[in-house]
């Protein structure tokens, strides 16, 4: 299935150049090492069970990670498969059961696939996947169109998906990513410059990862000792440790400052230490994160004011947003509390209550993490 140009979606309205730089820390640079804490505060110790530098054998866990199982409906536009409906599906007006042998603990909507979560950690994709976003084997005319499972041997606690690239998080701390990522020039790779993946790839870090979000094109990572690592596209400043002047396909480095994942350094005020993060959230173009003492830092784009800063310029490295006190949810064009506005199409994994049968009228649901792409919206 062939996807439309991209290039459509991004926002052309960029802001100006900014006068000044702002100056971060080398990239290279990193934290001092520490007894690694889960989210509950309790030690994980990370051991060598597997050959390579970045194996570990731990349980992670994070208040992000869903338990509560429910069945998936979707509705909207279907034309890729993105409803997993079936092809003689190309929209839905109102919301329709989607055919997968589970109970989903999360379902998450890229920009135009889908994937979902099973309670036995077990992942289904349908969508697009001319680029690798399903992380599975769609030869067969129309299985992109259905919930098909990817293959991954490992239980799989937490997934997030961008707008070409799904990543998914395992029970013992490990990172798997598959598709690609993007920038205004076209395909930039995965983990290599231009490479791009049809199957999970492993992403090689010394520590376990205890929260993956995705925005279009980058993916932020939270280790258990509360660093934040980044990659993909950062044009807009959302991996929060690029200079605006290598934003671009990473400057004389190439691609490699972009794709391989490095950690976010933000001094600590009044410390020598480097500031510690306790949750992530990702919008289109911009993150969010918060830090354990409860301080919200943003970066990225912010042409219409997504990050809450005063001005509408891009923030290239994280900013204290004293304007926001609690936790927060993103899209592209906005930042939403409580409400949510949807456009496009949409998503929503339902739990079911009580012993009846989801096409029954007496089947009483409570709607999920209602997620879906923006573009467009005034």
């Amino acid at each position: 299935m062939e996807r439309w140009p991209r290039t459509w979606k991004k926002d052309t309205r960029m802001p100006p150049k900014r006068l000044a730089k702002r100056t971060s820390p080398p990239e290279d640079a990193a934290p001092k090492s520490k007894k690694m804490k889960d989210s509950h505060n309790q030690a994980v110790k990370p051991t060598a069970s597997r050959s390579g530098p970045s194996t570990h054998s731990c349980q992670v866990s994070h208040r992000s990670h869903h338990t509560e199982a429910g069945v998936v409906l979707t509705l909207g536009q279907g034309d890729v498969g993105q409803l997993g409906l079936g092809e003689n599906v190309m929209e839905r007006k109102k919301p329709a059961l989607v055919p997968i042998p589970e109970e989903v603990v999360q379902a998450e909507a890229g920009g135009m696939h889908t994937v979902c979560l099973s309670k036995s950690g077990q992942i289904y994709s349908f969508g697009c996947n001319d680029e690798g976003a399903l992380g599975r084997d769609t030869s067969v005319e129309g299985s992109e169109m259905v919930p098909g499972k990817v293959e991954l041997q490992e239980k799989v606690v937490q997934v997030s998906a961008g707008d070409s690239h799904t990543a998914a998080l395992t029970e013992d701390g490990r990172v798997f990513l598959w598709g690609s990522f993007r920038d205004n020039n076209g395909v930039i790779g995965l983990l290599e410059p231009m490479k791009k993946s049809m199957v999970p790839v492993p992403v090689e870090l010394d520590v376990p990862v205890v929260k993956v979000a995705s925005g279009n094109d980058h993916l932020v990572m939270l280790t258990v000792d509360g660093d934040l690592y980044t990659l993909g596209c950062g044009e807009q400043g959302q991996l929060g440790r690029v200079p605006e002047l290598f934003a671009n396909r990473g400057g004389r480095k190439g691609l490699e400052r972009l794709l391989v994942p490095k950690c976010v350094m933000l001094k600590s005020r009044g410390s020598r230490g480097y500031v510690r993060f306790q949750d992530a959230f990702c919008g289109a173009y911009f993150t969010f994160v918060i830090s354990r003492e409860g301080h919200i830092y943003g970066f990225g784009l912010s042409n219409y004011h997504q990050l809450g800063t005063p001005g509408t310029e891009s923030c290239f490295v994280p900013q204290n947003l004293t304007s926001f006190k609690n936790s927060t949810k993103s899209w592209e064009k906005h930042t939403a509390w409580a409400g949510l506005s949807m456009g496009g199409w949409a998503l929503a994994r339902v739990q079911r209550r009580g012993a009846y049968p989801p096409s029954s009228p007496d089947c009483p649901v409570s709607p999920q993490w209602p997620v879906g792409p923006l573009w467009g919206m005034p």
